[in-house]
């Protein structure tokens, strides 16, 4: 999820030069959602952007975590020599690998495009060998690197957009529903992270959503796939103040879009609020936020300087971590929100 919303500035940037252009995005089938809010993505020759589909005009539905589980079976098979034939069909041009994995670099090369970029130095090396333009990327945050790659691959300089994201009605309909008895402002509170390092405590959430209850502000506490328990701990003692959401990705960018702060760890749900220009209080821990944290809008970014970059995917939260006080989030929170401490 966070790869997509970082690599979504850079195709903006494309669209802002490129008015005319078509732009197409083969993507994972879970995470479409964050590129169209059209059920049953149809596919066909028709391009067209709308406000269900703003940012590229056909989407391909891949389905790698499918694939790799029976990579031999006659489905999975017969479903990428059609994903292969639809690619080579649309005759593209450019081919641009964001991800820099091997997969997606071979399925870029599958793409049968004139031009197949991607990094000099990807996040897998070898993805590097399928690609005839290998763009330099010295810039630090990695939304800035996928603009390095698109601008390379164009041969003219790209800028990074804000870019826009899907309106599902349907979402909008539901998010009214949800937000009926809530009065403004509200937070949205994420303690769930993709591992357990990256995890503030949930006893900590708690005592924030307890801080900011006291002080007129209601949280809604997301639970994302598999966090549900750690949304009802953050939650229980704080039902006066504080209640879980279970959501649709289409739902949580609905809700989000009406939220007055967000507060997490580095997890997707942050990004997808940083890029919907909310504010955000991001607690970093043992991952850079100057790679990968916040980018442009209003934000405070906490992260102890005992913290040290580390990809190991521990089940406790890094040490580091533990050293950001409920006190100082607390702070932030109320900062950005304009509330008198």
């Amino acid at each position: 999820m966070g790869d997509i919303i970082h690599a979504m500035p850079a195709i903006a940037g494309v669209r802002r030069q490129f008015p005319e252009a078509r732009v197409d995005w083969a993507i994972e089938e879970r995470w479409l959602p964050l590129l169209t809010a059209r059920n049953g993505v149809e596919i066909s020759r028709d391009a067209s952007l709308s406000r269900e589909q703003p940012l590229v005009d056909f989407v391909h539905p891949v389905h790698m975590r499918r694939w790799r589980q029976s990579p031999f079976s006659m489905t999975t098979q017969q479903e990428i020599r059609a994903l292969r034939s639809r690619l080579r069909e649309i005759n593209y041009d450019h081919a641009i690998d964001l991800q820099g994995a091997i997969r997606s670099a071979m399925l870029a090369k599958s793409s049968g495009a004139k031009v197949r970029a991607g990094a000099l130095h990807p996040r897998e090396f070898p993805a590097r060998w399928w690609y005839n333009v290998q763009a330099h990327t010295p810039a630090r945050h990695v939304i800035g690197q996928a603009a390095e790659i698109v601008s390379a691959a164009l041969g003219r300089h790209i800028r990074p957009e804000t870019p826009p994201f899907p309106q599902s009605a349907d979402a909008e309909l539901w998010v009214n529903q949800v937000l009926h008895n809530i009065p403004a402002p509200f937070a949205i509170i994420n303690p769930g992270a993709g591992w357990g390092a990256k995890r503030w405590p949930v006893e900590r959430y708690a005592a924030l959503v307890h801080n900011l209850g006291t002080h007129g502000v209601r949280s809604l506490v997301n639970a994302g796939p598999g966090e549900k328990g750690l949304a009802e701990a953050v939650c229980a003692g704080n039902e006066k103040y504080a209640r879980v959401i279970e959501c649709t990705l289409q739902q949580l960018i609905a809700l989000t879009r009406r939220a007055s702060l967000f507060v997490a760890g580095d997890t997707g749900p942050l990004h997808l609020a940083s890029a919907l220009d909310i504010p955000v209080v991001a607690i970093f821990g043992p991952t850079d936020p100057a790679r990968n944290g916040p980018y442009g809008g209003q934000f405070a970014l906490l992260r102890s300087p005992e913290s040290k970059r580390d990809h190991s995917r521990h089940n406790e939260p890094e040490a580091g971590l533990l050293n950001i006080t409920v006190e100082q989030v607390t702070t932030a929170a109320l900062t950005l929100l304009q509330v008198p401490a």
